[in-house]
């Protein structure tokens, strides 16, 4: 796995789990975001790239740190 491609999926793992512990189904952060239910299972299988203003939208509605988002060791290929 590449490197963006395995940053994308740690990202998204972060954004499920921290769903999952707040008791939060995607239609719930999809209401307070305005995203697709859709959009937001892609993010969270690391199949698309966001913007920072998503996720700022993700961090609030998750009532987390943006950081606590990015929080994940990665691995280069290099």
């Amino acid at each position: 796995m590449d490197d963006l491609k395995q940053f994308l999926f740690q990202v998204g793992k972060n954004l499920k789990s921290y769903r999952e512990l707040n008791g939060q189904k995607q239609s719930d952060i999809s209401f307070h975001t305005g995203l697709e239910t859709s959009e937001i299972s892609k993010y969270e299988k690391g199949k698309i790239n966001m913007t920072l203003k998503t996720l700022y939208k993700f961090a609030k509605v998750l009532n987390v740190n943006p950081k606590e988002l990015l929080d994940f060791d990665i691995k280069s290929d290099q």
